[in-house]
Parts: structure tokens; C-alpha cells; sequence
């Protein structure tokens, strides 16, 4: 069995008990959200196109850092900046089609 959500304005492919980082929810850890399902397949092989998502909030935390450079040749213009951007990493308890 598996869904496809949307959060932070990308889909995921999700199973019961996977782990996922998405983007960061205004959740404390150890709450559960409830997310909308796009898609569900159960394991006979039915789709429905509508149903929900059942996770738990693990923990917040920052992805690794990105370096951006900006560089103009014969100027001498050169600017470095680092971004790290925030995540929230959620588990998938229940899938509700």
C-alpha cells in the first residue's frame, strides 16, 4: 500500500513507517498532522483519489549547507553565500483511503 501527498508544494511517494523530510511545519515533535492524499493504492490494487495520511513530527532540524557564488570576470567581483534550508522529518503512521 502507498500514497502520493503534497506538502511544501512537492508530492511524495509514501509507505506506512518511512521516514521523510519535508519542508518545515509549524509543529511541535511528537504531534501528528494529517495530510491530504492525492493518490491511493491499496495492495490489491485499487486507486482511489482521495483519502489521507496519518504522520507523527520526529524532529526539526537544517539541511546541509549550499554554497552559492556569484562571480563576474575582469571586475574582481566575487560574493559567497552559504543557505541552509529548514526541514521538518516526519514518520508516516497510517494511511486512511
Amino acid at each position: 500500500m502507498f500514497a502520493v501527498i503534497e506538502t511544501g508544494g512537492k508530492q511524495y511517494k509514501v509507505e506506512p513507517g518511512t521516514f521523510l523530510k519535508v519542508e518545515k511545519l509549524p509543529l511541535d515533535i511528537g504531534e501528528t498532522v494529517e495530510l491530504d492524499a492525492k493518490l491511493i493504492k491499496d495492495d490489491s490494487g485499487n486507486i482511489k483519489t482521495e483519502g489521507k495520511v496519518e504522520a507523527e513530527v520526529v524532529e526539526h532540524g537544517k539541511h546541509k549547507k549550499v554554497l552559492v557564488f556569484h562571480f563576474k570576470r575582469k571586475k574582481n567581483y566575487k560574493k559567497l553565500n552559504g543557505h541552509r534550508q529548514p526541514y521538518t522529518l516526519i514518520k508516516i503512521k497510517e494511511i486512511k483511503g
